[in-house]
């Protein structure tokens, strides 16, 4: 029987040329090679599978080269590349040092470092895996790093470049390569499937690539893994179940469902993966990457970040047509939500499950939002109104103390009655945009100059009431101390379109004038459409807040014993005293 090697190995590159994915890393190595700018030390950091240890290789073979090609790459004829072929040259020496990383290991190589080469030009020491020198090894290598003799060339190769001291990477020319991308890696996974004689189903070499997450070696073995799991007969289902991926068709049912607002059919099909064997945690992060899908999916421009084959590619395309991004955002806010909370939860299912009742009501949330504000009480432009002079208009989330003008407007300077969409309410008082379909938010604001243009609509409690908790709702995020002492502290409507609000305290009322009183009083004004709405604080005449509290031990026994007089005949009876 002939013997295997994995692909990983057979197909390994041995020229600048077949390295993928790399192309300014080889092209910096070639121009060096050709105009003779060697360095004495060379770092090569990224990822695993990468090619990094592969490009050591083919950069040391390619300097002692004694016939270079034209295009700068290995003869393979000569005595250094022949010997370099058949694993026994003596002037590239290759140590590991996860497994050599003591001084007397470093010390080894110093006294390895004098001896010149017998074959060509240099000698070329390839360190991998450099990290895991320890500290001592690290300041062994140090000084022979920076000064080493002039045949001498060090390549080290590591994936965790934040773990080597600065003085080691100081002395280096540092190449960073890259994860290698999907398209490169799925022509790679192609041409070794033609090689093997392999049968593959569109976009299973996508998911295989995806799967390998850049590492073309992962995407190798993988591919040979399916491969004798297949016998060499891949399909999309077989793929499915041999690496364990939770179908793409599943996130497809679950977003129709999230739409269609069927909680019962989403519980139905987040039941059948997890009887599948799938983690719920697993799942969450599948669906959060589904909904970032979808979004990409939403403009032209970002399409080419979609990281799937193309019949996967129409699907996302049709689904996100049929998608607010409205709704894909706070998805996202959910599902993420869900994620973060995760481990922490007792009852991970629930948790999960208590997602998908949120993602389905959505769009409920939405109606009954737009249902609830256009109640009576709450429209805040009349019918018939003369023509008034138009400003420019003013994008959303204005200024907090006049979101309409900017302005400090007072019951005595108020000169500019305004009209504003209820739309620019909402907006400001949920973090979930409308749907596409709803009209432009934008706030235009008019002015006019005769003082009757607008005159003062009369209002009842009710609708101040229902005004004072809009705004409370509106600073919910930014002030929320504020906004406890709205709820809390609800006003009363007095002659002459006077607010009445009683503070428990000086402090407080000292808050309310400085933070919230101007921008309430614009908004009222505003939305009630009457401009001679004042508001009076009143402070609560409460012995348990403006009288003097007690401090002293004395000034808190009298307190007490002035609510039960037993206290006085207590200290009297034994003699008692204060500390």
């Amino acid at each position: 029987m002939k013997k295997f090697v994995v692909s990983a190995r057979k197909y390994r590159p041995d020229t600048f040329e077949s390295v993928i994915g790399q192309g300014s890393v080889t092209t910096t190595l070639k121009n060096s090679i050709r105009t003779g700018h060697l360095a004495h030390a060379y770092l090569f950091c990224g990822p695993r599978g990468v090619g990094k240890t592969t490009c050591a290789r083919i950069f040391a073979k390619t300097i002692n080269c004694m016939n270079l090609k034209e295009n700068t790459e290995a003869c393979n004829e000569c005595v250094s590349c022949r010997s370099f072929d058949e694993s026994r040259a003596f002037n590239i020496h290759e140590l590991d040092a996860a497994s050599n990383n003591s001084v007397d290991d470093i010390r080894n190589l110093i006294d390895q470092v004098r001896v010149p080469p017998q074959v060509g030009r240099y000698s070329i020491y390839i360190i991998d895996e450099v990290h895991m020198l320890s500290q001592q090894a690290f300041n062994a290598f140090l000084k022979t790093l920076e000064e080493p003799p002039s045949h001498a060339i060090f390549i080290l190769a590591t994936t965790e470049k934040q773990k080597i001291i600065p003085t080691i990477l100081s002395r280096c020319q540092i190449f960073d390569f890259n994860r290698i991308g999907i398209d490169d890696m799925v022509e790679h996974l192609a041409y070794v499937a033609k090689k093997e004689d392999i049968t593959v189903e569109a976009d299973v070499l996508d998911i295989i690539a995806q799967k390998a997450d850049g590492s073309m070696r992962d995407a190798l073995s993988v591919l040979d893994q399916i491969a004798s799991f297949t016998n060499s007969q891949i399909t999309y289902v077989k793929v499915v179940e041999s690496l364990n991926i939770l179908d793409f068709s599943h996130y497809f049912e679950l977003t129709d469902a999230f739409l269609a607002g069927d909680v019962v059919k989403a519980f139905l099909i987040f039941d059948k993966i997890l009887k599948k064997g799938f983690d719920a945690h697993h799942f969450v992060n599948g669906l959060s990457k589904h909904f970032r899908d979808l979004l990409v999916c939403k403009d032209e421009q970002t399409l080419v970040l979609l990281e799937v084959g193309p019949s996967m590619k129409q699907q996302y395309k049709e689904q996100a047509a049929g998608s607010d991004a409205a709704f894909l955002f706070r998805a996202l806010e959910i599902a993420g939500e869900c994620d973060i909370h995760f481990r922490s939860s007792k009852n991970q299912r629930l948790h999960v499950e208590l997602m998908l009742i949120k993602i389905c009501n959505i769009k409920a949330e939405k109606k009954n939002l737009i249902v609830e504000h256009s109640e009576p009480g709450s429209e805040m432009v009349q019918e018939e109104q003369p023509p008034l002079k138009k400003e420019t208009p003013l994008k959303k989330g204005g200024p907090e103390k006049n979101h309409l003008t900017g302005n400090h407007i007072t019951g005595q300077d108020f000169k500019t009655p305004s009209s504003v969409s209820i739309k620019d309410a909402l907006n400001k008082m949920n973090k979930t945009e409308g749907d596409e379909d709803e009209p432009d938010l934008s706030v235009e604001v008019f002015t006019g100059d005769n003082p009757e243009a607008v005159p003062e609509k009369e209002f009842t409690q009710e609708e101040l009431t229902h005004q004072w908790l809009l705004y409370a709702k509106k600073i919910k995020d930014e002030m929320p101390r504020s906004y406890s002492m709205l709820k809390s502290q609800l006003p009363a409507l007095k002659e002459g379109y006077t607010i009445s609000l009683k503070l428990i305290n000086k402090s407080q009322a000292e808050d309310f004038n400085s933070r919230i009183r101007e921008g309430l009083l614009d908004f009222l004004r505003d939305n009630l459409r009457n401009k001679l709405i004042t508001i009076d604080i009143n402070i609560a005449e409460d012995n348990v807040y403006n009288s003097k509290r007690p401090y002293t031990a004395e000034e808190k026994f009298k307190y007490m014993a002035g609510k039960n007089p037993v206290l006085q005949k207590l200290k009297q009876e034994f003699n008692l005293d204060f500390e």
